[in-house]
């Protein structure tokens, strides 16, 4: 088969990078298109990762609705001329596309439909299929549902193994204490009106953990000049091996929460979406692995944080709390491989038999 895959997000690069290996082991010709995301064609460069580059994304929602028309479009006669059979997003652009084609679309969503709802009115009505975590409910009857979320694509131990290496380079040693704090942007079309840490917040935060060890942070916009020495010392390849030594987790990302939360790294994030995304939630009440404050909470999030900072046995803790979330999820990466390679038969297995995921461990 031909495949693309469409990134959108630095995020996705690593969810759909262990797919497409396997893909590409299996004979199959893979084909990759980004958008202008310095961090994202980075990453696919360091991957190696052949891409079509497919310009800036917009910030206002005239913009991106104007970016996504000229990306059809493009897309489209890239699509024809490579004769793609599946294309593989978490996006709009190539649900669009596969109705103007011969090309199966299979969207990867891991957010709630009421947190997105351009994403469920242009791009879930067109799609073959939406995977979509356990934890949510969708409106679309094209709802692939698998035991698992988007970060345990990259993060299943079947697949992640850190780099104890990249300590050195961030100038630290094993059993050091070190903690990882990352500010985002929200500039996605799901991010109007939502929000994080402010400046004085983070200065709060960075005063606190710097008694206890070492800071690092890492910035979606530009860094303030405040916090230039605890800039992330290591290129963002390396980020996830660094995260998983981490003492703690602290910031307004979702992805990044879940990560190192998925690794056994206590997780605490600071941002609107709190409580309202039913992936983090799972994490979060049914498993103990991270935490949720509203911005207007900051208080509590701050005392969170200096409880867990004087809690003994932190990390121990947290990785009893990760195998037993593990021991209840699937291999996601392995389950997305064999349904792309068997589809459509795959589709009408797992439809009529949700549990045949559990094969994929």
């Amino acid at each position: 088969m031909n495949i693309l895959i469409d990134i959108g997000h630095p995020a996705h690069v690593h969810l759909l990078r262990q797919t497409s290996e396997e893909l590409k082991r299996h004979g199959h010709q893979v084909f990759f298109s980004v958008r202008d995301i310095p961090v994202a064609k980075r990453l696919m460069n360091f991957y190696g990762m052949e891409y079509i580059d497919l310009g800036k994304k917009k910030d206002s929602i005239l913009g991106k609705g104007m970016t996504i028309l000229k990306q059809d479009m493009r897309m489209l006669w890239f699509v024809w001329r490579n004769k793609i059979d599946v294309g593989l997003s978490s996006g709009i652009v190539l649900s669009h596309v596969s109705k103007l084609s011969k090309m199966k679309s299979f969207v990867f969503d891991d957010d709630d439909d009421a947190a997105e709802p351009l994403v469920v009115k242009f791009a879930h009505p067109y799609s073959d299929a939406v995977f979509t975590p356990s934890a949510i409910k969708r409106q679309t009857e094209n709802a692939i549902y698998y035991d698992g979320c988007h970060e345990l694509a990259y993060l299943h131990p079947n697949h992640f193994k850190p780099d104890v290496s990249v300590l050195e380079k961030a100038g630290l040693h094993v059993g050091d204490k070190f903690y990882i704090l990352r500010f985002v942007a929200f500039k996605g079309h799901h991010d109007v009106g939502q929000g994080g840490i402010s400046l004085e917040q983070k200065r709060r935060v960075v005063k606190l953990l710097a008694q206890y060890g070492k800071v690092i942070i890492t910035s979606e916009r530009e860094i303030e000049p405040e916090f230039e020495q605890y800039r992330l010392p290591v290129p963002p390849e390396d980020i996830l091996s660094l995260m998983y030594y981490a003492t703690m987790f602290i910031g307004d990302s979702q992805t990044m929460t879940s990560e190192a939360a998925i690794m056994g790294v206590p997780a605490l994030k600071c941002n609107t979406f709190a409580g309202k995304l039913s992936v983090p939630n799972e994490l979060e009440q049914k498993y103990g692995l991270c935490y949720a404050y509203h911005p207007d909470s900051f208080e509590q999030f701050y005392e969170h944080i200096e409880r867990l900072l004087k809690q003994p046995d932190l990390k121990k803790i947290w990785m009893e709390k990760r195998e037993k979330f593990l021991s209840d999820k699937i291999d996601v990466s392995s389950f997305f491989t064999w349904f792309i390679e068997n589809y459509p038969e795959s589709k009408k297995v797992v439809t009529e038999n949700p549990d045949y995921q559990y094969n994929f461990r």
